[in-house]
């Protein structure tokens, strides 16, 4: 069974469309249950109707005509149940619908599984035999589990190339569903980002000059092939006789017609040199893996590597060539931090990730950088998008291709509204954020951009609340030196005098990765990230608090966070090492003072233990995004679960209450500085919690300052009272938006998108 849905699944990933990925399935399925039938209805969610969309058996001239009610037929019953319907004689089942342009008179028994994406019935495959018999339970589970896992590729062959899937015309227009990640409309043409050596990532591109392209391959596998002769001649003294034959193996490989000729051939026919090297190799994987003999499957592999090898002095070749269109709009499966960074500020107009959620890090620097993006669109072929036209709705996380003029012309007018609603904002910036009823609230900004300090300072924030120093970590290819940090937040504190600058420690780990530095886990969320590295590695703590120190000679605005504590041990040995770096730059001559230090409080144990890590540092400042997570056992990043990630869930809004008790209690300020003090809803609640103040994007900071200065501070707290005698999140939301409809704030729900 196994051995038959890996190779099922493997030719129906590779289908260039819809039909394609259908013919699949219907052929394989039929073979591989012997039967006489097999048919894939879809669900065609406009019409609500089922479409027999492909069949092996049956007439295929019904094919595209067939259609069904949907509560219409057998199909309907399996759709309904969302569980397989198994029947030795379908015509006497009270449901059955005989439609005679399929031919299906002559069979009887049926075998009907759904199949389903994310809840959502796509559609039914149904086997069918002449014979009257119920199919046995290893037939039935064969079926039911061959539906489970083609739902994803038939989700993705419905998205891919803009398809409706249920015609043989395309539908412009329809919307990609994702899921929110930074607020904004960005349209402009989407360019694949994609990992190197990584052949299953590279998307279609056309290229210009065929010539070019086949000379760049070509010098490649030239390349390659010197590589691979030097290393046998290297090792034919040590190896033996056969092991050295599969150098030759390679070398012959190289220079066969199969791999140089096809591949030549796509380019010439208008792909680029990437594109066309991943189709042979991928070709050639296929057909290897398909003989079924162990030996000659296992060279799929070693073809695979050889494709690899070429990519990567492809790659090389071309690096530093790019060119960005004037409207970029960043796509990739897992969209890095250091991918955003490439692209010119001015050309950027959005990300869009299959991969992470509204709280990833990417969505969090999109955020700061004002760039709409739309995360976890698990649905996207990613290497079928390039260079087409794309509009990203950052505000309920869905995405276009090739929007039609209406659907791009709504986007145009929201657009020319947001700007409005900002242009209109800007006038609070030199205010303050003062309630209704006397009570400041001071407005931070959360950065982790030198080139951000001028934008911040004009966004009428009173400091930093959030500086993340792992930025200029993760573009460099090694850890930047003690003078080269120096000099970075020398910027930021003087940029800010007087005003407070609160740099966090370096936190990597979880979804911040370094190149040079590379962390390998299976749960890297539960595993060694923030402070955990850096007590690890004082060599490399100890040299960046010494850069802060100094840089903050003179200036007295330095505040140091530390994160991702989950003991009060953790506290102790970090207050020691910060405690030993301004004694010894104190020894050195250094004229600096002991800034004031705090701690996140991100993980459950912290909260819990609240107080008495209060009792110990100067300021705490919550870290909603990994608190959420914890609290919720949701990964932030898996776009499977991201639904179920809330901020207002009343757990986590009863831990925020339980910090800022245990932080006054020894009279220490506490501040939110995760996405959720920028979320207009929950700032309503945080006001009333007490929180000492808040940080956030400068995008958010405006609308928060409305938010602050249209409600009381009395107010506030009873609307926290009656919340939290709720169930959850999607209550607490609705209740919190009703609220800021009535108080005129409906433009600020919108810029949520609700979520």
């Amino acid at each position: 069974m196994l051995e038959t849905l890996r190779r099922i699944i493997q030719e129906v990933n590779a289908a260039k469309d819809l039909d394609q990925a259908l013919a699949i399935i219907v052929t394989r399925v039929k073979q591989a249950m012997s039967a006489d039938v097999c048919s894939v209805y879809l669900t065609d969610f406009n019409r609500k109707e089922y479409v027999l969309m492909a069949t092996d058996g049956l007439n295929p001239e019904a094919v595209g005509k067939v259609r069904l009610a949907l509560n219409e037929g057998l199909v309907s019953v399996v759709s309904e149940r969302a569980e397989p319907l198994n029947l030795d004689n379908a015509p006497d089942h009270p449901r059955y619908r005989f439609v005679a342009e399929t031919g299906e008179e002559r069979y009887h028994a049926f075998l009907g599984a759904p199949i389903i994406h994310h809840r959502e019935v796509l559609g039914v495959l149904v086997v069918r035999q002449r014979a009257r018999r119920k199919f046995d339970d290893n037939e039935v589970t064969l079926l039911v589990t061959i539906a489970a896992q083609l739902a994803g590729g038939i989700a993705h062959a419905r998205v891919s190339g803009g398809i409706n899937g249920l015609s043989k015309n395309r539908q412009q227009g329809r919307a990609i569903e994702g899921l929110a990640g930074a607020p904004g409309v960005g349209i402009g043409q989407a360019l694949v980002v994609y990992p190197p050596t990584d052949l299953d990532a590279i998307p279609d591109r056309k290229c210009d000059d065929a010539a070019a392209e086949v000379a760049a391959f070509e010098n490649a596998v030239g390349k390659v092939r010197g590589d691979i002769e030097t290393l046998a001649v290297r090792l034919r003294a040590t190896l033996p006789a056969e092991d050295v034959a599969l150098f030759d193996a390679y070398l012959q490989m190289l220079s066969g017609e199969s791999l140089m000729g096809k591949t030549s051939a796509r380019i010439r026919a208008g792909q680029w040199a990437p594109g066309a090297l991943r189709d042979t190799i991928m070709e050639h994987t296929r057909a290897f893996e398909a003989m079924g003999d162990a030996y000659l499957s296992d060279r799929a592999s070693d073809v695979r590597d050889l494709g690899l090898r070429i990519l990567v002095y492809l790659q090389r070749d071309t690096r530093g060539q790019r060119d960005y269109p004037e409207h970029t709009v960043i796509v990739g499966e897992d969209v890095s931090a250091t991918a955003l960074a490439e692209v010119p500020k001015d050309k950027l107009a959005g990300v869009v990730s299959v991969r992470g959620s509204s709280s990833s890090h990417v969505a969090i620097l999109a955020r700061a950088m004002g760039v709409p993006a739309v995360m976890g669109v698990a649905d996207l072929d990613v290497s079928r998008v390039d260079g087409r036209e794309i509009v990203v709705d950052g505000y309920r996380g869905r995405l276009f291709i090739e929007p039609t003029p209406v659907v791009r012309n709504e986007y145009l007018r929201i657009a020319r509204e947001e700007q409005a609603l900002t242009t209109e904002l800007a006038e609070l910036r030199n205010l303050p954020a003062v309630t209704t009823d006397g009570h400041r609230m001071p407005l931070y900004a959360n950065t982790g951009l030198v080139s951000d300090v001028t934008p911040t300072l004009n966004s009428g924030a009173e400091g930093i609340g959030l500086y993340r120093t792992e930025f200029p970590f993760m573009v460099r290819e090694r850890f930047p030196s003690e003078e080269e940090q120096r000099v970075i937040y020398r910027q930021v504190l003087e940029g800010f005098a007087p005003r407070p600058v609160i740099l966090r420690t370096l936190d990597i780990g979880g979804d911040k990765s370094l190149p040079y530095f590379p962390i390998e886990e299976d749960n890297p969320f539960l595993g060694w990230r923030g402070i955990r590295i850096t007590l690890d590695h004082p060599e490399i703590f100890l040299v960046q608090l010494r850069a802060m120190l100094r840089a903050s000679r003179g200036l007295d605005n330095l505040h140091l966070l530390l994160p991702m504590i989950s003991t009060l041990s953790e506290v102790d040995d970090a207050l020691h090492l910060i405690k030993r770096a301004y004694q010894e730059l104190l020894e050195a001559g250094e004229a600096i003072v002991m800034p004031k230090i705090g701690v996140m409080i991100e993980v459950p144990s912290a909260v819990y233990q609240a107080d008495r890590i209060a009792a110990r540092v100067d300021f705490l400042s919550v870290g909603t995004n990994d608190l959420t997570q914890y609290l919720l056992a949701v990964d932030r990043n898996n776009a499977r679960v991201a639904g179920l990630y809330d901020a207002l869930h009343p757990a986590v809004l009863y831990a925020l209450v339980q910090i800022v008790e245990g932080a006054h209690r020894h009279k220490k300020p506490v501040s939110v500085c995760g996405e959720m003090a920028g979320d207009p809803a929950a700032a309503l609640l945080l006001l009333g919690m007490g929180m000492d103040s808040l940080s956030m994007s400068v995008a958010s900071l405006p609308r928060i300052k409305w938010v602050i200065r249209n409600i009381s501070r009395a107010d506030a707290r009873r609307l926290l009272e009656e919340v939290l005698k709720l169930d959850d999140a999607a209550s607490i939301r609705a209740q919190l938006n009703r609220v800021l409809e009535q108080a005129g704030m409906r433009g600020l729900i919108a810029v949520r998108g609700g979520r």
